[in-house]
């Protein structure tokens, strides 16, 4: 990554390339995750009288020598992206007192200080504010969770990928490595994703994998299939799907002769690894081997 790209991401001066490339490092997750978060800081009180005082009492008569400092100027800009990046760091991970997270093959349920509810899927993880629920209602998300949001004010979700925004209803988010998914089974949700809003209404969602965007139906009224211990997919790359069968029953997958980019519809259960496997396996006509926890799928002339 070019080492002004932060401080010309901060202030908007990226072109469409260099923005392209910035998000593809490694370290554009971080920063977008740190920021995403950073509308939950509330400055501290500042006494105007005091802060004069003490400046005008540390203050001398003497003549101040300026020296211009053109030639540095690119890097002081950089040094001060930097500087205000590590404040939002500081103050991020101070500030989110509340963190719960899950293992593969486990589930919790989370009930937050205003009475809403979050299911958190396996592997994932929430952090909020307990301190500060009351003023701002926001959460920052890894993996996946369905929301269950008490009526009252804005209630925000935010990942790596993009943010979400209700009043009160029920969605599902999910945010995995190059996969961004949000469903509305009641209410209504905005989703902010590439700094484009859609407003997803109750029955609709939207899916963003490797950056194609699909939009779909929902059941209204309802909640995930994985709620009720069934993964569903619909038009998703077999890998994500290979990826969601390891974290729900804690496992390690790999494949043979087999084309992970395919698209997969279909279904396999939360609960019966046996019969899990069959569901994956059998629409593609592929093979498979179970040996304790390592799963093999492999294409039939496989050796």
């Amino acid at each position: 990554m070019q080492e002004n790209y932060l401080a010309k991401w901060l202030n908007n001066e990226l072109s469409e390339e260099e923005l392209k490339e910035f998000k593809s490092s490694e370290e554009y997750a971080s920063y977008q995750r740190i920021l995403a978060a950073s509308d939950q800081l509330e400055a501290p009180e500042f006494d105007l009288d005091m802060a004069w005082k003490d400046f005008h009492e540390r203050s001398t008569t003497d003549d101040t020598k300026v020296i211009r400092m053109r030639p540095f100027q690119k890097m002081l800009r950089i040094a001060a992206a930097v500087s205000v990046l590590f404040v939002i760091s500081y103050f991020y991970f101070n500030s989110l007192n509340e963190t719960i997270s899950t293992q593969y093959a486990q589930r919790e349920t989370v009930i937050l200080p205003d009475a809403s509810e979050v299911i958190l899927n396996a592997g994932s993880e929430i952090s909020y504010s307990k301190k500060k629920w009351d003023q701002q209602r926001n959460i920052v998300l890894e993996g996946e969770a369905f929301f269950k949001v008490a009526k009252g004010k804005k209630f925000t979700v935010a990942t790596a990928a993009g943010t979400v925004t209700v009043l009160g209803t029920q969605f599902n988010v999910e945010h995995r490595d190059g996969f961004f998914e949000v469903s509305c089974y009641e209410g209504l949700v905005s989703v902010s994703y590439n700094e484009v809003e859609t407003q997803l209404p109750a029955g609709s969602s939207i899916v963003i994998f490797n950056g194609t965007i699909v939009e779909d139906e929902v059941a209204k009224n309802q909640s995930p299939s994985w709620v009720n211990d069934e993964s569903s997919f619909k038009s998703i790359p077999f890998k994500f799907v290979l990826n969601e069968l390891e974290r729900q029953y804690d496992i390690e997958v790999s494949t043979q002769g087999i084309d992970t980019v395919q698209l997969f519809t279909g279904t396999f259960s939360n609960t019966n690894l046996n019969l899990a496997l069959e569901s994956i396996s059998a629409p593609y006509q592929i093979k498979v081997k179970l040996k304790g926890n390592q799963v093999l799928f492999y294409a039939e002339e496989t050796p």
